[in-house]
Protein backbone atom coordinates (compact mmCIF):
# COMPACT_ATOMS: atom_id res chain seq x y z
CA UNK A 1 0.00 0.00 0.00
CA UNK A 2 1.37 3.64 -1.06
CA UNK A 3 0.39 6.79 0.77
CA UNK A 4 1.28 10.04 -0.74
CA UNK A 5 2.86 12.60 2.64
CA UNK A 6 3.67 15.93 1.70
CA UNK A 7 4.33 15.13 -2.35
CA UNK A 8 6.83 12.16 -1.42
CA UNK A 9 5.38 8.97 -2.04
CA UNK A 10 5.65 6.76 1.34
CA UNK A 11 4.98 2.47 1.42
CA UNK A 12 4.30 0.50 4.32
CA UNK A 13 2.84 -2.81 4.79
CA UNK A 14 0.61 -5.14 7.43
CA UNK A 15 0.34 -7.88 9.28
CA UNK A 16 -2.87 -8.30 10.67
CA UNK A 17 -3.59 -10.74 13.35
CA UNK A 18 -4.27 -13.13 11.60
CA UNK A 19 -1.29 -13.91 10.04
CA UNK A 20 2.12 -15.44 11.43
CA UNK A 21 5.50 -15.34 9.77
CA UNK A 22 8.36 -18.06 10.21
CA UNK A 23 11.15 -16.18 8.80
CA UNK A 24 12.79 -13.22 8.55
CA UNK A 25 11.20 -9.91 7.21
CA UNK A 26 13.33 -7.29 5.28
CA UNK A 27 11.75 -4.01 4.04
CA UNK A 28 12.84 -0.72 2.64
CA UNK A 29 8.82 0.13 3.48
CA UNK A 30 7.36 0.51 6.75
CA UNK A 31 5.60 -2.05 8.56
CA UNK A 32 2.70 -2.29 10.78
CA UNK A 33 2.76 -6.02 12.67
CA UNK A 34 -0.20 -7.24 14.75
CA UNK A 35 0.36 -10.46 13.96
CA UNK A 36 3.21 -13.19 15.41
CA UNK A 37 7.33 -13.16 13.54
CA UNK A 38 9.54 -15.97 14.11
CA UNK A 39 12.55 -14.23 12.80
CA UNK A 40 14.14 -11.31 12.41
CA UNK A 41 13.36 -7.95 11.51
CA UNK A 42 14.58 -5.09 9.23
CA UNK A 43 12.63 -2.54 8.54
CA UNK A 44 12.42 1.73 8.11
CA UNK A 45 9.60 2.37 10.64
CA UNK A 46 7.90 -0.57 12.62
CA UNK A 47 4.83 -0.19 14.81
CA UNK A 48 3.48 -3.47 16.50
CA UNK A 49 0.26 -3.86 18.09
CA UNK A 50 -0.67 -4.50 21.50
CA UNK A 51 -1.41 -8.94 20.55
CA UNK A 52 1.50 -8.97 18.10
CA UNK A 53 4.34 -11.55 19.32
CA UNK A 54 7.96 -10.75 17.78
CA UNK A 55 10.64 -13.73 18.56
CA UNK A 56 13.93 -12.46 16.39
CA UNK A 57 16.02 -9.46 16.84
CA UNK A 58 14.41 -5.74 15.53
CA UNK A 59 16.80 -3.47 13.58
CA UNK A 60 14.76 -0.20 12.34
CA UNK A 61 15.28 3.74 12.60
CA UNK A 62 11.95 3.93 14.14
CA UNK A 63 9.70 2.02 16.06
CA UNK A 64 6.84 2.19 18.38
CA UNK A 65 6.39 -1.09 19.96
CA UNK A 66 3.38 -2.68 22.17
CA UNK A 67 3.37 -5.97 22.27
CA UNK A 68 5.43 -9.33 23.18
CA UNK A 69 9.08 -9.07 22.16
CA UNK A 70 11.73 -11.94 23.27
CA UNK A 71 14.99 -10.88 21.19
CA UNK A 72 17.15 -7.88 20.95
CA UNK A 73 16.43 -4.07 19.84
CA UNK A 74 18.54 -1.74 17.56
CA UNK A 75 16.78 1.43 17.08
CA UNK A 76 17.20 5.11 16.07
CA UNK A 77 14.09 6.46 17.57
CA UNK A 78 12.22 3.97 20.24
CA UNK A 79 9.08 4.71 21.63
CA UNK A 80 8.40 1.38 24.34
CA UNK A 81 4.85 1.91 25.28
CA UNK A 82 3.04 0.67 28.40
CA UNK A 83 1.61 -2.89 27.39
CA UNK A 84 5.09 -3.60 26.02
CA UNK A 85 6.64 -6.57 27.34
CA UNK A 86 10.64 -7.30 25.96
CA UNK A 87 12.85 -9.96 26.71
CA UNK A 88 16.53 -9.27 25.35
CA UNK A 89 19.08 -6.21 25.24
CA UNK A 90 18.14 -2.73 23.46
CA UNK A 91 19.93 -0.04 21.83
CA UNK A 92 19.07 3.33 21.01
CA UNK A 93 19.43 6.67 19.72
CA UNK A 94 16.54 8.15 21.41
CA UNK A 95 14.31 6.09 23.82
CA UNK A 96 11.07 6.62 25.35
CA UNK A 97 9.22 4.07 28.04
CA UNK A 98 5.84 4.46 29.38
CA UNK A 99 4.87 3.61 32.57
CA UNK A 100 4.33 -0.21 32.56
CA UNK A 101 6.42 -1.17 29.90
CA UNK A 102 8.48 -3.83 30.89
CA UNK A 103 12.04 -4.72 29.68
CA UNK A 104 13.91 -7.49 30.91
CA UNK A 105 17.53 -7.26 29.37
CA UNK A 106 20.41 -4.66 28.97
CA UNK A 107 19.48 -0.71 27.30
CA UNK A 108 22.64 0.86 25.75
CA UNK A 109 22.66 4.25 24.37
CA UNK A 110 24.15 4.22 20.47
CA UNK A 111 28.14 5.19 20.60
CA UNK A 112 27.90 3.64 23.97
CA UNK A 113 30.94 1.37 24.58
CA UNK A 114 30.23 -0.17 27.85
CA UNK A 115 33.57 1.28 29.50
CA UNK A 116 33.08 2.97 32.61
CA UNK A 117 35.71 5.42 33.82
CA UNK A 118 37.01 4.62 37.11
CA UNK A 119 37.34 7.17 39.61
CA UNK A 120 40.90 8.33 40.47
CA UNK A 121 42.17 6.92 43.70
CA UNK A 122 41.53 9.40 46.87
CA UNK A 123 45.54 9.95 47.20
CA UNK A 124 45.52 11.25 43.39
CA UNK A 125 42.57 13.51 44.36
CA UNK A 126 43.81 17.22 44.62
CA UNK A 127 41.54 19.20 46.87
CA UNK A 128 41.53 22.90 46.48
CA UNK A 129 40.73 25.08 49.38
CA UNK A 130 39.42 28.24 49.78
CA UNK A 131 42.50 30.98 50.15
CA UNK A 132 39.77 32.48 52.99
CA UNK A 133 40.58 29.21 55.16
Amino acid sequence: MALTRGGSEQSFSVLGSDLSVKGDISARSDLHIDGAVEGDITCESLVQGESSTITGAINAKTARLSGKIDGSITCGQLVILKTARITGDVSYDALTIEQGAIVDGKLSPHGSSGNKVAPAPAEDVLILADAAE
